[in-house]
């Protein structure tokens, strides 16, 4: 039976997606929450084998929950469920470790591959998305954190909620002048010249989701 934790702002959406997956025969939803620091207690209390969970949502936001949950619940995987398929946001979403990414509006059909395909260990995207991700290669429509790492886009996320090095530091298990190191890496490879700069283009990445601080 694979576990299935669902994660939505929208009262509406869980009881429909709950509708959708309650007759599938070996999927159990065990448990769904409003925000993303609802579903970290979830994943410690529940131990779900998949997360859907929604990109854009208030406090946290998908993005930081999704990144979280991979980093502190290795058994889980994360599927995001959202109506955003543009490829620079799909790209930075599966650059957090996500296993999977279905659209808003698939069918229970679709929903049902994609757990089943990330439950056995492997990547789903909807076509859409996949679509949209390699067609983004063809026409040149890239974004430049395109070019980070996974933990030069920590840093920069943390950068652009105004934290400061050594916040970063303790958050990251860094040293200060890592930390440092990483900035000034930033600056560079975005063609920034300040900490504002770099936020802006966090924010028109999508990326931002007045997010809180680690606490």
């Amino acid at each position: 039976m694979i576990r299935v934790l669902i994660v939505d702002d929208h009262d509406l959406v869980r009881a429909g997606i709950v509708r959708l997956l309650q007759d599938v025969a070996d999927i159990e939803v065990v448990g769904e929450c409003g925000s993303g620091e609802e579903a970290l207690t979830a994943c410690q209390t529940l131990n779900p084998d998949i997360v859907l969970l929604d990109l854009h949502m208030p406090g946290m936001g998908g993005m930081e929950a999704a990144r979280r949950i991979v980093d502190r619940f290795r058994n889980t995987k994360v599927i995001v469920l959202t109506a955003e398929s543009e490829a620079p946001i799909s790209r930075h979403t599966l650059k957090c470790g996500v296993a999977g990414y279905v659209t808003k509006g698939t069918g229970i059909g679709e929903m049902v591959k994609a757990i089943r395909t990330v439950r056995a260990g492997q990547r789903y995207l909807s076509p859409v998305v996949a679509q949209k991700l390699a067609l983004s290669g063809i026409d040149g429509d890239t974004s430049p954190l395109d070019k980070l790492s996974k933990r030069e886009l920590e840093v920069l996320i943390r950068i652009s909620r105004g934290q400061s090095n050594r916040e970063i530091a303790e958050a990251l298990h860094l040293s200060p002048k890592t930390t440092s190191t990483y900035r000034a890496r930033l600056l560079e490879k975005l063609n920034a010249s300040n900490d504002v700069e770099l936020a802006r283009i966090c924010h028109e990445a999508g990326l931002l989701n007045n997010v809180p601080s680690d606490g």
